[in-house]
């Protein structure tokens, strides 16, 4: 996972929004709660760039984009109901919903390597 924030996010913020994702992962997703690989990106505001209404929200220059690769076969209705569960969770963590963004990018199993030169899962 990647998160990319404003740099004026505090490192306690950031590890607040990256709980609050994997939180719902593991809610929502069938994530085992060990399965936790992020990297927490702090950016200068013009190294964000996003249309502040693009679908049909109110956003702000406090946007958090949050990148999930999962494997392939979760239903829409489980990413409906993960997109819904970090932004609940992120609005407790002072993050508004209009400014959380998720991509999700859907992968086979034998596309994961978590070390040792090992296809883990093929």
């Amino acid at each position: 996972m990647k998160i990319y924030a404003p740099k004026s996010k505090s490192v306690q913020e950031l590890r607040a929004i990256s709980d609050g994702v994997h939180d719902a992962l593991v809610a929502h997703a069938n994530v085992p709660a060990d399965d936790r690989f992020h990297i927490l990106n702090r950016l200068e505001r013009h190294e964000i760039v996003a249309d502040p209404s693009y679908g049909g929200v109110a956003r702000s220059e406090n946007l958090i984009i949050i990148e999930i690769t999962l494997n392939t076969g979760r239903t829409v209705e489980i990413k409906k109901a993960l997109y819904a569960g970090i932004a609940s969770r992120l609005e407790k963590a002072g993050v508004r919903p209009d400014d959380v963004l998720i991509s999700l990018i859907e992968v086979t199993k034998e596309n994961w390597s978590f070390g040792g030169g090992r296809a883990t899962y093929a």
